[in-house]
């Protein structure tokens, strides 16, 4: 794990990034999130499902600040604690997950595709869309990106073997670096080789910037299998009183 005042910095721009996608979603369901001086987004609304209400983008935000500005009145409020500074087991908050964010350079190597691996492309329309949402999700579509969510700086990225979507993630740009999050593989196809594709497409687009996210469990020891550094925790609260 990269320590000191790095970290930190990395931390900052790995969230900022990742609220920058939390506020793509919401934002495309038809919710008005807002940035709140310069450290904290949230939104007043319940957001999407497995999306927070709150993100910390720095160290030390109040916690009573946090609760004062989302809805925590009805039910599945979360909030993404960036630094894992946030003590909200007091306002009927429970630890969900906690996970490390990751980092990987700019102009890294990038791992090497086996002979088998899938063909990598981006969903285009909203029918290519709710293919990737199925694949996914494991089952079915059930509308939680939204065609708006094409194109600009986010990228669905999708792995095909046997004209199969079998693997794939989310590029989301923003903030000088590139976010991978939702990353998924499947019949067979394990993470590293989603992994390769997923950072083969990056190296092709954008290799002048890094490449962040989060991950926890065997997912994070796959990610720093594939170059990636952990740079620090977070944790994300549900409120379940």
């Amino acid at each position: 794990m990269i320590m000191d005042g790095t970290s930190a910095a990395l931390r900052r721009r790995a969230a900022a990034n990742n609220a920058s996608w939390c506020d793509a979603v919401c934002r495309a369901h038809g919710l008005k999130p807002r940035y709140e001086g310069g450290d904290l987004w949230l939104s007043a609304a319940r957001t999407p499902p497995l999306y927070p209400d709150a993100v910390t983008l720095d160290a030390a935000v109040p916690a009573e600040r946090v609760i004062r500005a989302v809805d925590t009145g009805s039910p599945g409020c979360s909030v993404k604690d960036s630094f894992a500074d946030l003590d909200l087991a007091g306002d009927g908050f429970e630890v969900l997950f906690e996970a490390q964010w990751i980092h990987r350079p700019a102009g890294a190597p990038v791992p090497a595709a086996g002979p088998s691996a899938p063909r990598w492309s981006e969903a285009g329309d909203a029918a290519e869309l709710a293919a990737w949402e199925a694949a996914w999700d494991g089952e079915e579509s059930t509308g939680l990106f939204k065609p708006s969510l094409l194109g600009g700086d986010t990228a669905f990225l999708a792995g095909r073997a046997g004209g199969r979507i079998v693997a794939g993630a989310v590029l989301h740009t923003g903030g000088g670096v590139v976010g991978v999050s939702n990353l998924f593989a499947r019949d067979g196809v394990g993470a590293d080789a989603a992994w390769a594709g997923v950072l083969t497409t990056i190296a092709a687009r954008r290799p002048d910037l890094p490449v962040v996210g989060y991950e926890h469990g065997e997912d994070l020891d796959t990610a720093l299998r594939n170059g990636f550094t952990a740079v620090g925790p977070l944790r994300v609260w549900l409120r379940t009183a």
